[in-house]
């Protein structure tokens, strides 16, 4: 049974007013559903929200506080939008389009508007603007132990298994709630004993670069049993921040896992029997090379042939990664009737900017854009493409469903050579 702290109880009596009421009766339920006994302060949330495309089954004139209201509160009612939890550092994670250079992704002025217009609203709550899927590179940077919230799942994975945080990969309405309230059900990766590894993956193919650890995590997913824990065990090269943000991005698309131990990277997991704690490895897999070229032939169509839509930066990119673009862009000019475009947060670019890197890729013909990513757009935004290539694996595999065109799959490299020739070639 839930138990309620004299604070979480007034909240749900609605003495601390009628949205927080409303929001605390859906953690309430929540947390009844999942069998959780308490709930947990909430540190840091991000929230999936602006003009997603999820909301386009309400009327464009309906006013956002009734569809915040109805869609992200549960609530029939429209309610007066209140602020965030103070206990919780809350921010905005990818969002529909870039609201500066939104016509550059064939969206509409209208579009871009509305988004904006939701944006600011969000802000009023106390919601800072932020609009990444890689927020450890722009502030969010949790403690070890705390509890966060986030709608993003690579994110999530990250931060369990790189800062040693505490959180699940949650759903758009529990992350709202959970953020106002400054409370989340405590389940989960929220319990200790929950986070220890049960499953031994040895790695003995390619684990040296950014695009290997991309396709580690991709066959990671798909190898590992459901409902497990992984621990990573092998002789390869430490990953960087930003290898495992491709690692956690992959993994979290063919697989539920919400943390991935490191043997000497993740914090709980210095050693291997930390990683395991209370519990047994109960199943062992190895990724071989075999397993990885498998993966690349999965994520990615065979082959070769003309491209006019080239994407890279999914999760978004750091300011390291715009650097290197920039040098192997200077020069070089995009084929014309070819599109490139490079993915990053708002900061990021303005760090970008000051350093010259935006004006490199952008003399040679590239766009350098901020805030989205094709899987997240509408479909408008590259229906109009024949064939595409893409860096990473989440956004290569993940725009199939969406269109019926050729998808490549390649490093960073490969697709700029891609968009620069306007034809993929056999690698």
């Amino acid at each position: 049974m839930l138990k309620l702290t004299a604070y979480e109880q007034d909240m749900l009596d609605g003495k601390m007013g009628e949205t927080k009421q409303s929001a605390m009766n859906f953690i309430v339920r929540y947390a009844n559903v999942l069998g959780a006994e308490e709930l947990c302060e909430v540190n840091r949330a991000t929230l999936f929200i602006g003009a997603q495309h999820y909301l386009d089954c309400y009327d464009n004139n309906e006013d956002y506080q009734k569809i915040f209201s109805e869609f992200y509160l549960c609530s029939d009612k429209t309610l007066d939008l209140c602020k965030v939890a103070d206990c919780c550092k809350a921010q905005t994670c990818a969002a529909a389009c870039d609201f500066r250079d939104c016509e550059k992704t064939h969206l509409s002025k209208e579009y871009q508007d509305k988004n904006l217009a939701y944006l600011n609203t969000t802000k009023d709550m106390g919601v800072k603007i932020v609009e990444s899927c890689t927020p450890y590179y722009v502030g969010w940077i949790p403690m070890m132990g705390e509890h966060v919230v986030s709608t993003e799942s690579s994110n999530i994975v990250i931060s369990n298994s790189i800062f040693g945080a505490m959180g699940n990969s949650d759903g758009v309405e529990n992350a709202v709630c959970s953020a106002i309230t400054g409370r989340t059900p405590k389940w989960g990766m929220h319990i200790k004993e929950n986070r220890y590894a049960d499953c031994l993956v040895k790695i003995s193919c390619n684990a040296d670069s950014l695009f290997d650890w991309d396709v580690i995590g991709f066959t990671v997913g798909r190898l590992i049993p459901k409902h497990t824990v992984p621990v990573i065990v092998g002789n390869f090269k430490r990953p960087d921040i930003n290898s495992f943000r491709q690692f956690a991005a992959t993994l979290s698309v063919t697989s539920a896992a919400e943390i991935c131990h490191i043997v000497g990277v993740t914090p709980e997991a210095q050693t291997l029997e930390m990683a395991v704690g209370t519990k047994k490895i109960l199943h062992e897999v190895e990724i071989t090379q075999k397993e990885y070229e498998k993966s690349i032939q999965m994520i990615g169509c065979t082959g070769e042939g003309p491209v006019d839509y080239v994407s890279i930066g999914c999760p978004h990119l750091a300011l390291d990664e715009l650097k290197d673009i920039s040098e192997y862009l200077l020069g070089k000019h995009i084929k014309q009737g070819t599109e490139l475009l490079v993915w990053t947060d708002y900061a990021t670019k303005e760090m970008a900017n000051v350093n010259g890197y935006t004006q490199i890729i952008e003399d040679s013909g590239a766009f350098l854009l901020t805030g989205s990513c094709p899987i997240v757009m509408r479909e408008e935004s590259h229906k109009h493409a024949t064939a595409m290539a893409m860096f990473g694996a989440k956004q290569a595999f993940g725009i199939q469903h969406q269109t019926h065109v050729s998808v490549y799959y390649g490093d960073i490299r490969e697709c700029i050579d891609a968009a620069v020739k306007g034809r993929w070639e056999a690698h």
